[in-house]
This record gives structure tokens, sequence and C-alpha cells, in this order.
């Protein structure tokens, strides 16, 4: 049956047989008390982490743009959705139904942002549109930090200044409080939802990168001037696979926000420290790689906590696991290597047929 596939749908099989055996193994491990409950309470956050390098691996490997805002899209999805679970905490009593439909909440606003943002940043190119980007970020971040919300019997109250100047009345809950952010969201991301987004985000970039649309938009990665002399529509392409990412980032900021019972925007969180994480995520798991993506933001996520006994080695271990996997992707001699048993491989078979 596998053999009559075609290599992408082969491999695409794969990733998603893959992300499910890591579950099961996982979860097998949980239920036998192999894993402490430091790590148990990892699994949500890293699949935060795999959602936002497979979704910025969008824009950076398939489309070719350097964005450094990936972060910030993930800080609307998580404020917004939060927002929406507090609000709603009382009148939609189902836990799974409340966070789907924040989870959809999330995914909307960070798409229109991606919009909004996509249109006159997709002009720049380089250097130019990763500052932008980043600016971007560190501009949500520090909106959300000045931002107070209430709400009372009259309805939502907004100030920049601080909560007194809300002038709500005694019945009123403040929702959003400036630096110290929305406390009480309720935790409902669980590591089996966060698997499934996982599985449906390498669904919709997977089926986009073998689709026309994909194929267009690497056309304009790989030489922009051939793809509009042959009518493809550079804007709409490059706005298309921005929202989609921005979209996604979005989703895995719901995960993030739902896991925490305070969520407060800083830089290691949504700031310049988050956006260069994912980005390393994706550099390292290499470009393009929508699966590398994904093991390199596993191993890069577990591998400081699983050395954490060694503390006085764990930085060291750490910083040359980077070396090493930045050696194997990247290194002349490594891709020739890897080419040659490849090839060698293919041979072999062929040679059996």
């Amino acid at each position: 049956m596998l053999k009559k596939m075609n290599k992408k749908t082969r491999s695409n099989l794969i990733t998603y047989a893959l992300v499910i055996a890591a579950y099961i193994v996982v979860q097998l491990l949980i239920n036998t008390g192999s894993i402490s409950s430091l790590l148990e309470g990892l699994m949500v956050p890293l699949c935060t982490y795999v959602i936002l390098a497979v979704s910025l691996n969008l824009v950076v490997g398939i489309l070719g743009e350097l964005s450094l805002g990936h972060a910030g899209f993930m800080c609307v999805g998580a404020f917004f959705s939060a927002f929406f679970s507090k609000c709603m905490k009382d009148v939609i009593q189902a836990d799974l139904v409340r966070f789907l439909l924040a989870l959809l909440v999330g995914i909307a606003v960070a798409a229109v942002f991606g919009i909004l943002i996509g249109i006159p940043v997709l002009r720049l190119k380089g250097d130019y549109l990763a500052i932008v980007t980043l600016a971007f970020g560190e501009i949500i971040k520090n909106l959300v930090n000045v931002l107070y919300i209430g709400k009372d019997s009259n309805g939502f109250h907004f100030s920049t200044k601080d909560v007194m100047a809300l002038n709500m009345e005694p019945d009123g809950m403040v929702i959003l409080n400036g630096p110290q952010g929305i406390t009480g969201t309720p935790k409902d991301a669980t590591f089996l939802i966060g698997v499934i987004v996982i599985l449906i985000t390498f669904f919709i970039i997977l089926n986009l990168i073998d689709s026309r649309d994909g194929r267009a938009i690497m056309a304009i990665r790989d030489n922009r001037i051939a793809a509009e002399s042959i009518g493809i529509n550079v804007t709409k392409y490059k706005l298309m696979a921005f929202t989609i990412s921005a979209a996604l980032a979005g989703a895995a900021g719901v995960l993030y926000a739902h896991n925490l019972s305070t969520l407060t925007a800083n830089t290691n969180n949504f700031g310049y420290n988050m956006s260069i994480t994912i980005l390393v995520f994706v550099v390292l798991g290499g470009i393009g790689s929508m699966r590398g993506s994904m093991i390199a933001a596993v191993i890069l996520t577990l591998l400081p906590e699983v050395l954490r006994g060694l503390s006085d080695y764990r930085m060291l271990i750490y910083a040359i696991v980077l070396i090493i996997m930045m050696l194997f992707n990247w290194a002349p001699k490594a891709i020739e290597w890897r080419e040659k048993y490849l090839s060698f491989g293919k041979k072999k078979k062929e040679a059996v047929k």
C-alpha cells in the first residue's frame, strides 16, 4: 500500500504517525508514573512550541521571508481567547465547548491581525521585514501591559491608567489588569487537545504545500520576478501564507493561555526572546522541513529539563547539542554525507527491484 503512494503522501503519513506514536508513548509513561510531574507539566507548552515552529516555517521556509513577529500573533491569540474564556466562564458551563469557541476566537483574531500587518509589511524584504515584524510583536506586548479592562452590570470599562480609573460598580470584575495580566483563566488545555491541534496544523500546512497555491508560494520564494511574469499574484499568495501562519500562531497562543492560571505579557513569553526561540527551532530543524521543526522544538524544549540533574553541565550540553544540530543540518560535508547515504539506499532499493 505504502509503495503505491507517491513520495509526498508517504512522507506526510509518516509525520502524522510520528505525532500519534509520540502521544501514545508519552501517555503510557504518564499512566505508569515513569515521567516526573515537572515533565508532565511541559507537555502542553511542548505542543505550543511545535505549532509555533511549524507555522513559522511556512513563512521562513516556504515563503522565504524572515518574520520575527510570531510571538506577537501568539500574544494576540492568547489574550483574546483568555478574555473570552473568563467572560464566558459562568455563561458556558461545558469546558470543551467553551475552549473550542475560545480557540476559534484566538485563531480568527490572529488571522485578522495577520492580514492587517501583512498588507503593508510584506512589501518589505529581508532585514527590513524582520525589524518591522519584531516591532509589531513588541507593540502588542506593550499595549497589553498598559490596558485595563473591567466588567460590571453596566458593561465593559477600559482604561490605560489604572484599575481605579475604570470606575466600576462594587460588583465589577477586573478582567485584564495591565502588567498583572489575566488571572483565573480556565485551565482547559490538555495534552490530547494539544496533539490534535498539532495534527490539524500539519494537515493544513502540508496540504497547502502540496497544492497549487503552495507551488505558487514556493515559486515566489525561488524567483519573484519569474513568478510575476507567468501571472502569479505575488501579494495574494504572500498574504495567504502570512495569514495562515499568524492564525496557527494564534492557536498556539490559545493553548498557552489555557494552561496557566495567570497570563502575563513579558519578554520571555511574548517578546523578542520568544520570537528568537521559535526561529531557532526552525533553523536548527531545517528551513522548509516541517518534521525537522517539530523534532527541534521537542528536543530543545525537553533537553534543559532532562539535564536539570546535571546542573553544572546542563547549559554546556545544551550548547553542544545546538552546535551538533546546526552542523548536521547546514555543514556542506554533512549535507554531502546525507545525500550519499540516501542515494546509496535508493540504489539498493532499485537493485532489489
